[in-house]
């Protein structure tokens, strides 16, 4: 578990938990939990299949959700490895610079996943504010290096977390409190100063607490665009268009902002309370998304439907 280096005890491998209390039942847990991973995995990647497969969907609302589909997808591979070796095989160890490439894959798929539904957002202002210019202002060479923009800035702005966690030292505690590995877990157990880490890392939800701000004014533009339309059963039909983006905000931001609460305020939150909000945030949206927008999205519903009786014939 540790090495003597220079004279000083020095952690290199720390310790995930499951259930707290609940050891003893993993392998039940692992049941449904195994489940979710599957129809999140499964969900995400047949919305991606059924918009590159289907021209009527090259638009830029369906590439902004196949990117939502990637980074939901990322979300749960990242986490996958330490929640199957905790629940199925008992092994809650994880070396050193594994949990830090861990942290670093879901940090980024979090703050990636954020920044897309961001951008969704201004995707339905600009639709339902100045529907004559979408498809001029948003092409494919547009959306496309909107992307790779969004991509950049996700791996930026994390970058920092794996190198900045690696050069503390852990000399007196190794067991964390989630079972799989966040920035701000781990630097809670360095015994060398962390104030750069708590500093950064602060700095990075402020740019999710930004993302949802703005989130919240392209709503407040849209709400207004909708209010200057004079028929009733348009304004209904233009919000019906943002029911979807307005569920996958609230199921994605949710469990952040709980799980940000509790780190920071929250000091006495029973172990098991922690370790579920932490598992919801990973857990959840990436299954909820694909059925979300399966369930409202009429289009991508009919050619899931289609394939399906397709493989029955």
């Amino acid at each position: 578990m540790s090495i003597i280096n220079t004279s000083r005890l020095e952690i290199t491998t720390f310790f995930l938990v499951g259930m707290p209390g609940l050891e003893y039942a993993h392998i039940w847990i692992s049941i449904p939990i195994c489940s979710m991973y599957l129809v999140a995995i499964l969900g995400n990647c047949t919305i991606l299949s059924i918009i590159k497969t289907e021209p009527s969907l090259h638009e830029p609302m369906y590439y902004f959700l196949s990117m939502l589909a990637v980074s939901d997808l990322g979300l749960s591979l990242s986490s996958l490895p330490t929640m199957l070796r905790i629940f199925l095989l008992n092994v809650p160890e994880i070396s050193a610079n594994a949990c830090f490439a861990q942290e670093f894959f879901i940090h980024g798929f979090t703050v990636l996943e954020s920044s897309v539904l961001l951008i969704m957002s201004f995707d339905r202002f600009l639709a339902i504010h100045n529907p004559l210019r979408y498809s001029s202002i948003l092409t494919t060479v547009r959306v496309a290096q909107i992307g790779m923009i969004l991509s950049f800035k996700s791996i930026l702005l994390v970058l920092p977390f794996p190198f900045t966690l690696r050069s503390l030292r852990y000399c007196k505690k190794s067991q964390l409190s989630h079972s799989y590995c966040l920035h701000q877990d781990v630097m809670k157990l360095a015994c060398s100063d962390n104030r750069i880490d708590v500093i950064y890392g602060f700095f990075g939800a402020l740019c999710l607490m930004v993302d949802f701000m703005l989130i919240a004014v392209s709503y407040i533009l849209i709400l207004k665009t909708v209010l200057g339309i004079a028929s009733q059963k348009e304004q209904l039909k233009a919000l019906n268009t943002c029911v979807s983006h307005i569920c996958a905000v609230i199921i994605f931001y949710l469990p952040v902002i709980n799980l940000a609460i509790v780190h920071r305020f929250a000091q006495h939150v029973s172990p098991l309370a922690n370790v579920l909000m932490a598992n919801v945030l990973l857990l959840v949206p990436p299954l909820m998304n694909p059925i979300v927008y399966c369930v409202k999205t009429k289009q991508i519903r009919v050619r899931i439907v289609a394939k399906l009786c397709q493989k029955q014939i």
